[in-house]
């Protein structure tokens, strides 16, 4: 076997996307989940793509976001044509809604800090929205608040994404072990020697933790403490014979998001309950209830399943991207909440940079593994 010249624990959207990014750049890559490849967070979301500006960003985490924008438009082009798999990418845009005055506020702060980061967005009255959506209509002529468009919002669909990414790693020779665990790790003289697993050590120059919701319970070994805990986010998806809008509909933290074929899934709780993946009555009741109330033509859709995800989300809202305190060649990825997807092109291609001894293009500090 060729030497490795990292491992990566962890085969979510994150972990694959690294070792994509890794691979492309001529480096040997193993990557190991606990479970199945792709099907904890990653999977669960909605892949939704909000829109950012690169050109006018200056918070680290406003270019991370901006910098994974721009690279999912051209990484959909390039999975696409190295794996045939439609990642279900679309410019569809997206509307985004208050039906109360607390709500309309929040929309109107939102819709200006856009405008003052330049990107394109547009105040709507009830009139227009019924125009662009006419699903909405019952709700515009009655209940909004506010309304605002945005054009550049995306999509993509997380399991063909997920699958793409995977075809495309083992193209490029990553190995990838599905049902291995990390159960600890050996150190020596400020740098990690192997990872112990249920199947044996493994060993490698560098290492990266991407382990989303339970990389705390693994950096916790090595004395490294973070404010990563999971956060339940249940779903839940329609079934129509044709798409009933074509837009993604935005309610303060809730969405609806139409896909090609009538699907339409509807998201998303925010629940601290440990690492519970169960659905509840509540839970799924309140999102039916709140989809039905937006489009009525989904009174009478069927509800095809539902479902839970654990985001791994932190204490300060930051996700956790860099180096390892006290190890010179292990490093960590996780804690992108709501944003793991977004984020991941961006997130990388910036630990692509510092792993291979590069200069990040974004300042990593904001970011620091191990703060406070």
């Amino acid at each position: 076997m060729a030497k490795l010249d990292c491992l990566i624990v962890g085969g979510g959207v994150i972990g694959l996307s690294l070792a994509y990014e890794l691979a492309n750049h001529g480096a040997t890559v193993q990557l190991i989940d606990r479970g199945s490849i792709g099907r904890e967070a990653s999977w669960a979301g909605a892949g939704i793509l909000p829109p950012a500006n690169l050109a006018t960003a200056i918070d680290p985490l406003d270019r991370l976001r901006a910098l994974s924008h721009q690279l999912h438009r051209e990484w959909a082009v390039r999975l696409r044509e190295e794996t045939g798999i439609d990642n279900g990418y679309r410019e569809c845009g997206g509307l985004y809604l208050a039906r109360s005055a607390g709500e309309a506020a929040s929309l109107h702060a939102f819709a200006q800090m856009l405008r003052e980061l330049e990107i394109e967005i547009e105040r709507l009255s009830p009139v227009e929205v019924a125009e662009l959506e006419p699903a909405l209509r019952e709700v515009a002529t009655g209940q909004l608040k506010a309304a605002y468009s945005l054009p550049r919002e995306a999509q993509l669909r997380n399991p063909d994404h997920l699958r793409a990414l995977h075809l495309a790693c083992e193209r490029r020779g990553v190995q990838i072990r599905a049902d291995r665990e990390a159960t600890g790790f050996e150190c020596s003289n400020g740098r990690m020697t192997a990872v112990r697993t249920d199947a044996g050590l493994l060993h490698a120059d560098r290492y990266c933790i991407t382990s989303g919701a339970w990389s705390q319970r693994l950096l916790k070994q090595l004395g490294i403490a973070t404010g990563i805990m999971p956060i339940r986010g249940q779903m839940v998806m329609f079934k129509c014979e044709t798409p009933p809008f074509r837009r993604i509909l935005n309610e303060g933290p809730r969405y609806l998001v139409p896909r090609d074929d009538g699907r339409v899934l509807v998201g998303s709780t925010e629940e601290e309950a440990g690492f519970d993946k169960s659905t509840t009555d509540q839970g799924v009741g309140e999102l039916v209830a709140l989809a039905r109330q937006l489009v009525p033509a989904l009174r009478d859709a069927s509800i095809e399943n539902s479902w839970a995800g654990l985001r791994p989300g932190t204490f300060d809202g930051f996700p956790y991207i860099g180096r390892m305190p006290g190890l010179d060649n292990a490093y960590a990825a996780a804690g992108h909440h709501r944003s793991g997807l977004h984020m991941s092109p961006g997130t990388a291609v910036v630990l692509r940079q510092l792993i291979l001894g590069d200069e990040p293009e974004i300042d990593l500090s904001l970011f620091r593994v191990g703060r406070g």
